[in-house]
């Protein structure tokens, strides 16, 4: 019997594994390295480990390290949770050699499927369906996608759409791989430009149903769901027993996951991967099943017998994955601390997160915040319910792809279930202009607390002049760097605002009336006097506004044609010198920040005049890059 458990992982797969084991009464050890030490998985063990350092290859990486975490602490068995050591099969015989339990399927099995091309071989002799790769690509095999053979996630994916970008691409993705799972190898197979991604639980052969991730940017899923929409009983079964044959092809125990690229034209499916480990997206199963797969987990790494086999699923499971990032900057990933993090706790909502409200969230580690799950009686009803959760949340500090998430709950694609791996590449979401009742709210917030921390003349109203010559003026900035200068008076009986009844006004609520209709906007202010960043959220979303300054310090200005690190990272290449021509689009570096790498394009033709950055170099969001001077016609 288990009674103390490592996990070898961190945020909210620990988090989740740790909920598992307190109600099975099993002593729980947290391992953290220094960026993580402050958030919420640490506190909710009983026991936990620092691992000194920051970046995953000194830290989680680590088998010595996180070996010796579990000696000191007492463990006697160890979970993988997913990512970093999950799939490693030496790190699972070290697990067993030392002594402890290994909560996971046997290290022969994780080897097996731990090359995706040595995978494919064993699916073929098992009379599973594969994607046969050509031996030496065409035009008429295009597009193409290149793989990373030792990992997942999206990481040393890219897509190749023109035979002359193949070599570039291939580069690109084994520098992923390797800076990711520390394994360079590639290969190249057919991409299904509309497939879906249809993948079946098991647990040892004992198939627990199916899902559907159809939804993905960059190959990375976004939203899931069980079971998947859309496929006839008779593609059901076969998908199944496809999953099954892997399952038996290499004696597989434990939870696992079989992945298949599923053509809804033809209704033909082929073998993607197998996931020797517990899946990102494993709520929605436990929803629907009404099972706990962590359990199960446990349950076969202390020697229980076979699973037993699950009734039909039970209504239908959405997840939608909360990330860190800019959809409309091509998902970039984003950092800083996390000032607010509230989502409504409703029935048939699940929550699990890594962060919580004054969690920082670093460019050492995967950008997803939260997992948000919905369970009701039918698709329809479970996507209108995490719309709703998701709309309501209160999410503050990062962008976050929140937004676009409830764009695809509502879309009515999504609702019809027309879904595939270029499904947001498509989405065209309505995207409502933000309200422009925010920037009024977040105006008068500003005015009423500069009213509070006065300390005379309290009782005068705020802004209230004897004789009105002009309006004050209040400029907010939003996101996309435009400005909204919001005109308003103060007067005897409060407030007035062209365009807006003001009901009430407070430093964290105003309330506004326009054509009849009261809103209610929560106000949340943080920063210096007269720098500060304002949250607003509404019924109509959220907006996160920042005042500009009356004053611009010369200082903070840069030079014209200067090219700013859209994020936190690392240098990983300059390809560019000093004096050098360049045209528009051609890059001039490549950073890499969560374990993704981002090129930073010249804007125009011109030529680079200043390059204060070298490869390794870690650079902070909004650092100067480079300078490219444009050419002058």
């Amino acid at each position: 019997m288990i009674t103390r458990l490592l996990v070898a992982n961190r945020a909210e797969i620990a988090s989740r594994v740790f909920r598992t084991c307190r109600d099975l009464g099993i002593e729980t050890v947290a391992v953290h390295s220094d960026a993580d030490a402050d958030l919420p998985y640490v506190r909710e063990a009983d026991l936990a480990v620092r691992l000194p350092g920051s970046a995953p290859a000194e830290t989680y990486l680590r088998v010595d390290l996180v070996l010796d975490a579990a000696r000191r602490a007492g463990a006697d068995a160890v979970h993988p949770g997913y990512g970093f050591l999950s799939e490693n099969a030496a790190f699972a015989r070290a697990v067993v050699d030392a002594g402890l339990t290994w909560v996971g399927p046997a290290p022969a099995s994780i080897e097996a499927m731990g090359s995706k091309i040595r995978a494919k071989e064993i699916m073929r002799e098992a009379g599973v369906p594969v994607l046969e790769a050509p031996e030496h690509p065409t035009e008429a095999d295009l597009p193409l996608l290149v793989k990373a053979s030792a990992g997942g996630g999206g990481r040393g994916m890219r897509v190749v759409r023109t035979l002359d970008d193949l070599d570039a691409e291939v580069a690109r993705a084994r520098a992923e791989a390797e800076s990711a799972f520390g394994d360079g190898t590639v290969f190249v197979e057919p991409y299904v430009e509309r497939g879906r991604h249809v993948e079946v639980q098991l647990v040892g052969s004992v198939v627990f149903g199916d899902r559907d991730c159809s939804v993905q940017r960059r190959h990375q899923k976004v939203v899931e769901e069980a079971p998947a929409p859309g496929l006839r009983d008779e593609v059901r079964s076969a998908v199944h027993d496809a999953a099954r044959k892997a399952a038996e092809a290499i004696d597989y125990r434990g939870a696992g996951t079989v992945e298949f690229l599923y053509d809804p034209a033809t209704e033909r499916f082929w073998f993607l991967e197998m996931n020797t480990r517990l899946q990102v997206e494993h709520p929605v199963t436990e929803a629907v099943h009404g099972v706990d797969l962590v359990a199960l987990q446990l349950a076969s790494a202390e020697g229980g017998g076979a699973a037993d086999r699950p009734g039909p699923p039970q209504g239908h499971a959405i997840e939608v994955r909360l990330y860190a990032e800019d959809p409309a900057a091509d998902y970039q990933p984003q950092s800083g601390v996390l000032t607010t993090f509230e989502v409504p706790r409703v029935p048939g909502i699940r929550v699990d997160a890594g962060f919580g409200s004054g969690s920082e969230v670093t460019t050492h580690y995967d950008a997803m915040l939260a997992k948000v799950v919905a369970h009701a009686p039918s698709r329809e009803e479970a996507a209108r319910k995490l719309a709703g959760v998701l709309s309501r949340a209160r999410i503050h500090g990062v962008v976050t792809n929140r937004d676009l998430l409830v764009d695809v709950l509502r879309s009515p694609e999504f609702l019809a279930g027309d879904v595939s791996t270029a499904f947001l590449g498509d989405l065209a979401p309505e995207g409502a202009a933000e309200d422009p009742g925010a920037a009024v709210a977040a105006a008068l917030a500003l005015a009423e607390r500069a009213g509070a921390a006065r300390t005379v003349q309290r009782g005068v109203p705020v802004a209230w002049r004897n004789v009105v010559s002009q309006p004050q003026r209040t400029g907010l900035e939003h996101r996309d760097g435009t400005v909204t200068t919001v005109e308003w008076l103060g007067t005897r009986d409060g407030y007035v605002v062209d365009g807006h009844g003001v009901v009430a006004a407070g430093c964290e609520r105003v309330t506004l009336e326009r054509d009849g209709v009261r809103t209610t906007y929560d106000v949340l202010v943080g920063g210096p006097h007269g720098r500060e960043v304002v949250d607003v959220d509404s019924p109509r979303g959220h907006a996160r506004l920042a005042r500009v300054p009356r004053f611009v310090d010369p200082a903070e200005q840069v030079a014209s044609g200067s090219l700013l690190a859209p994020m936190p990272g690392t240098v990983v290449r300059v390809a560019v010198e000093q004096g050098q021509q360049v045209g528009a689009g051609q890059p001039v570096l490549v950073l890499e920040a969560m374990k993704m790498q981002h090129t930073v394009a010249a804007p125009t033709a011109g030529t680079v005049t200043e390059l204060p950055v070298t490869t390794g170099q870690q650079v902070a969001a909004g650092e100067v890059l480079a300078v490219v001077e444009e050419e002058q016609s």
